[in-house]
């Protein structure tokens, strides 16, 4: 049996040998592969050894050069897969890897499951939908999705940042993280995304350092009066509903006499957004506005909004989902199409009538005219109900009801800051 002096000389002599291989086959010098008397070129990586190509092959029981050592070869496959070893992961297969595309289709074949059930609107499929096409945009639809890093998402943070504002940037982070959430919970990707410190929502000094730029997003008694003097029926009447009932403008649009109540001068409408219950009790100059509006309505151009409350008078209502279309049944061929607001454009051009256009400023303003006003009530849980807002609080869940006379406290008192010091009220 040899002893320890004689192994170690052997392999001395082996170590040498190795050397002089690869130094003979080396095709440059900082070559990063090295040649293995087996024939193949090798490196070791965090302590695994790994093949790539070989410089040689046996032939006739002797080991034979290939052309060009087949360096080239190796090094190609080492190019292939060196960010996969050098990161200690299992090396892809060619045609099996997980794109933008795949996850992104994937995404959105299971959001179009949720829309065709009802459980999501036209307008969430289609917020979903820009999100991927962002995704796809920023980053390639071919682009692995194993490649992604934080300092990408960092890349696509500010992508985003260049067409919105705070509060929609943050929107859309969420969207994004939404995507990848749903990946891994499907099992598309095997461990969760690391999005970087970066990639996250502006916090809230942003988002008040922004509002406090653009100013408050409201409307004094004086200018409502005007709009109220201006504004025509049907117009007028969704003014008050955006006063007296905290409604937006697709809620007028989507608005049906069976959510009214004219005779006792109630509105039980759940919001189409979140189907979150939604009760208010109407002023008198509410009801008078909404009855003369009506009585002025055309007749429908289809039987299915025969019991709209307002109604354009090209017949067809003020508001409408947008539509998807489109001439494959492929979920990235999808397209949504624009989304009907007309009840916006006319306030708009009522605002510009009376010089009161700012920016941030348009219909939807007049719900947070109600929530800023409402809140001097004193009653938060009342003026949630009205304005349709959830209430995630233990006592919620054992709250069964909330009586109608703090309802009609809320209203009142909304209605004494419009109508106070305004002698006969508006008309």
């Amino acid at each position: 049996m040899a002893d320890n002096s004689t192994l170690r000389a052997r392999s001395r002599k082996r170590l040498a040998k190795s050397k002089s291989l690869t130094e003979q086959l080396q095709p440059y010098p900082g070559f990063p592969l090295s040649a293995h008397a087996s024939g193949a070129w090798q490196k070791k990586i965090r302590g695994k050894t790994y093949y790539y190509g070989k410089w040689g092959v046996v032939r006739n029981g002797k080991l034979e050069r290939l052309p060009d050592d087949g360096w080239k070869a190796a090094l190609a496959d080492y190019e292939q897969h060196r960010e996969a070893d050098h990161a200690g992961r299992a090396r892809r297969i060619p045609g099996d890897e997980l794109t933008f595309r795949d996850i992104c289709n994937s995404f959105l074949t299971a959001k179009k499951q949720l829309l065709d059930a009802g459980e999501i609107t036209v307008r969430s499929f289609g917020e979903y939908r820009e999100t991927t096409d962002r995704l796809i945009r920023v980053f390639g639809k071919d682009r692995i999705i194993d490649d992604i890093n934080a300092e990408d998402f960092q890349y696509l943070r500010a992508d985003i940042q260049k067409t919105c504002g705070p509060v929609r940037l943050g929107n859309v982070i969420s969207r994004v993280r939404t995507v990848f959430k749903y990946g891994f919970e499907s099992g598309l990707i095997d461990k969760p995304v690391r999005f970087g410190p970066m990639f996250k929502r502006p916090g809230k000094s942003v988002l008040r350092k922004h509002r406090a730029k653009t100013g408050e997003r409201m409307f004094e008694p004086d200018e409502l009066w005007a709009m109220l003097k201006k504004a025509q029926p049907q117009l007028r009447a969704m003014i008050y509903l955006g006063l007296n009932a905290g409604l937006g403008n697709h809620d007028c649009g989507l608005l049906r006499e069976q959510n009214l109540n004219l005779k006792t001068g109630w509105l039980n409408y759940p919001r189409s957004k979140t189907g979150i219950a939604r009760r208010a009790h109407l002023w008198p100059e509410t009801v008078a506005a909404l009855r003369e509006a009506i009585a002025q309505r055309p007749e429908p151009k289809d039987s299915a909004h025969a019991d709209r409350v307002f109604l354009l008078p090209t017949r067809v209502p003020w508001t409408a989902d947008a539509k998807i279309f489109s001439d494959s049944a492929a979920e990235d061929k999808l397209k949504v199409g624009p989304r009907v607001d007309e009840v916006t454009k006319a306030f708009r051009r009522l605002l510009d009538e009376l010089n009161l256009h700012k920016h941030g400023l348009g219909f939807y303003t007049l719900r947070h005219v109600f929530e800023t006003v409402a809140g001097g009530s004193t009653d938060q849980v009342a003026v949630n109900l009205v304005m349709g807002h959830a209430d995630q609080s233990m006592a919620d869940t054992y709250r069964e009801r909330i009586d109608d006379d703090r309802l009609v406290a809320v209203a009142d008192h909304v209605h004494r800051w419009l109508f106070g010091s305004k002698k006969g009220g508006a008309k």
